[in-house]
């Protein structure tokens, strides 16, 4: 559980860090945006009220408690999961990743009303229109490190045999 515990306080402070940093002391929300490594990296201010990619915004404020209270839902979830299983290290470095990203979120949405987002990247001639942040990375992260590690035990990384039924 430390790895958990460890993996998602990091997450949750370098997102509201990297938040506020970006948006309060490079003034991003006033300028808009700000080409970094262009066309590879650069910010570009999103409020984000809907799920991804703003689906689901027209009812901002009725969706942004629903998806308040589905991120803080699925986090307890996967933590009580998480603890009853006692899975592998990399299991829960990706519980904690995928927790400490929903939670970064959630902390937007209750201070702002939205999720700012502000990381755009584009590589080999395509152009990504759309804005995200380190929490939206930890939290894809998480979910596909969940995925590849969580049917393997924790001390031998070989998945575990289901368990059978007895028959009488």
């Amino acid at each position: 559980m430390r790895a958990l515990s460890l993996t998602a306080i990091i997450v949750f402070l370098l997102d509201q860090a990297s938040k506020l940093g970006v948006i309060r002391l490079l003034s991003l929300r006033e300028r808009g945006e700000i080409d970094v490594i262009d066309p590879f990296l650069n910010f570009r201010w999103a409020e984000n009220r809907g799920v991804n990619f703003g689906l689901f915004a027209n009812s901002a404020d009725f969706m942004r408690w629903v998806l308040i209270a589905v991120a803080v839902a699925i986090s307890a979830w996967v933590l009580i999961w998480l603890r009853r299983e006692r899975p592998g290290k990399w299991s829960m470095i990706a519980g904690g990743l995928l927790i400490g990203g929903a939670l970064g979120n959630v902390v937007d949405r209750i201070a702002y009303g939205y999720v700012a987002d502000f990381l755009t990247m584009s590589c080999c001639g395509f152009e990504n229109p759309y804005s995200f942040n380190v929490a939206d990375i930890a939290i894809f992260a998480g979910a596909i490190g969940l995925v590849l590690f969580s049917g393997k035990s924790g001390k031998s990384g070989k998945p575990t045999a289901p368990k059978r039924r007895k028959t009488p």
